[in-house]
């Protein structure tokens, strides 16, 4: 294997189109009785960090995680359709997934906040699911900071690889979170202006290349083929 492709799923492959943060209220309102004032606040943070934030700013006990996970996979299995309806693949994304698929020594999973389960839903509600091993990947249940995750899926994938830990990886992602994951762990990173951060936030976080969007699949080949030859 010559290289790990670990893409970012909201904003970077998907528009979830405001459902995202009716999952997370539907999750809290299930474990609070309430609903909550305020509505979550993503941006790069993992589902656990998202949730206990979220329960903190309303003072609801944090309850045991499984119960939490719990209540997330439920609320994204039942939005799925809402998803479908309101939501898209972002431009240039089954492209972008289906080039890198189709590189023999390359791996293509995600590292996203998102639980596992959840993950699934919303690639499959575009068909993106079956493009990445979701077996490798790095969830929102494997640790509270996003930079925690790149150590788990380069575990998950010399595991189920065979491979050397010195594989490269790049994330491919929307937020400063995403490029200080990178940065943090020794992985490259491609960023991606398709989410709320403009191209300039996201080279000044650290991002050598901030690309507008997906839309040009041989322009990121060659960016993802530059980390192999280093």
């Amino acid at each position: 294997m010559q290289l790990s492709v670990l893409w970012d799923i909201d904003h970077t492959l998907i528009d979830n189109a405001g459902v995202s943060k009716e999952i997370y209220a539907a999750a809290f309102t299930e474990i609070a009785g309430f609903a909550p004032t305020d509505p979550a606040r993503t941006e790069g943070r993992t589902d656990r960090l998202i949730m206990r934030e979220m329960l903190c700013r309303h003072d609801v006990p944090e309850p045991e995680w499984g119960q939490v996970q719990a209540a997330l996979a439920r609320a994204g299995q039942e939005r799925f359709e809402e998803l479908q309806a309101r939501g898209a693949a972002l431009l240039g994304a089954c492209d972008a997934l289906k080039a890198v698929a189709e590189r023999e020594e390359w791996m293509s999973s995600v590292l996203t906040g998102n639980i596992a389960a959840n993950a699934r839903v919303k690639l499959a509600a575009f068909g993106l699911d079956s493009l990445v091993d979701l077996s490798v990947g790095a969830y929102g249940a494997d640790g509270i900071q996003r930079r925690d995750l790149v150590a788990v899926a380069r575990n998950r994938i010399r595991l189920a690889y065979e491979t050397r830990q010195d594989v490269p990886a790049v994330l491919v992602g929307d937020t400063p979170r995403d490029v200080e994951a990178a940065l943090s762990t020794g992985s490259g990173v491609i960023a991606v202006a398709s989410g709320i951060h403009s191209p300039e936030e996201l080279i000044a976080a650290g991002a050598a290349i901030a690309l507008p969007d997906l839309s040009d699949t041989e322009a990121l080949m060659h960016q993802l083929e530059c980390f192999t030859t280093r």
